[in-house]
């Protein structure tokens, strides 16, 4: 069935045809997760649990003072940095990888669209990334239990700074996932690294724009301001771990800014994936 059938089809059963619509978004990001698992992602857990461990038991035996507030940064940014390697590198080989295997011409031989391709291929690269992120808050509860010898306040400030990292994460897998529908893996991952450190220090651009005597320089910067998601809205970590709990007028605003920067994210890259030639 061509994709202009499955176009009738859905204007004459729209209802069927979103059903069976979900249903092959969900196929999509099952394979993606299934894919990611087989590249051995998870396999950074067993590293992560070891070293948190490790460090909570060391800075134990230094200091009872800075030991808890040092186990909570460290798991919280070790879960920031391994889910950013994880976004990018598997991100930006999503849709190349089924090129360069020439499988997207079956899979778009079926009665597939394209932004569904996207979409699951996005979906289940999330799912990856929250089982990844699940086990790491895991481990740095248990650590921090350890440390503590009981439950602490600050464990409920880790758990939701944990939240801010994983909308981070999924924001810097739709920038992989668009750039990877139009560039090579290589140039895909430095400008995703590229988004991902701009994103973190996007408040300084406002800052040498104004300092800056070019004037060229100055709409440059006010530019790649504009353009750059700020994910200097999602950092917490050092606040989390000295035990503030994220307010909640700023977890309801990086969720829907989020949201909203995802949105654009994603479609973008289904204007640009609907327009590649793979006949």
């Amino acid at each position: 069935m061509t994709e202009t059938r499955v176009a009738e089809v859905a204007a004459a059963a729209p209802s069927e045809f979103s059903s069976t619509g979900r249903a092959r978004v969900r196929a999509i990001a099952l394979n993606t997760f299934r894919e990611s698992i087989r590249d051995r992602v998870l396999y950074n857990l067993i590293l992560f649990v070891l070293i948190l461990v490790g460090a909570s038991v060391f800075v134990s035996d230094l200091s009872v003072n800075i030991e808890s507030e040092f186990t909570a940064a460290l798991g919280l940014s070790a879960m920031l940095v391994f889910g950013a390697f994880i976004a990018i590198f598997i991100g930006v080989g999503l849709v190349y990888k089924e090129i360069d295997k020439r499988t997207i011409y079956n899979l778009l031989s079926k009665p597939v669209h394209r932004y569904e391709f996207i979409v699951g291929k996005y979906l289940g690269l999330c799912v990856t990334l929250l089982v990844n992120s699940a086990v790491m808050l895991l481990a740095t509860e248990l650590a921090i239990l350890y440390v503590n010898g009981g439950f602490v306040r600050l464990q409920v400030a880790v758990l939701a700074a944990a939240y801010l990292v994983y909308l981070e994460l999924a924001l810097l897998i739709a920038v992989a996932l668009m750039f990877s529908s139009f560039s090579t893996p290589l140039l895909s991952a430095l400008f995703s690294f590229a988004v991902y450190i701009i994103g973190n220090f996007s408040g300084d651009l406002l800052q040498m724009a104004a300092i800056s005597d070019s004037v060229v320089a100055q709409a440059v910067l006010k530019v790649i301001y504009y353009l750059v998601p700020h994910l200097s809205n999602f950092s917490f970590i050092t606040e989390a771990s000295h035990g503030k709990i994220v307010p909640a007028r700023m977890a309801l605003a990086a969720t829907v800014y989020a949201v909203v920067y995802i949105g654009i994210l994603l479609s973008a890259a289904v204007l640009i994936f609907q327009k590649r030639n793979f006949k």
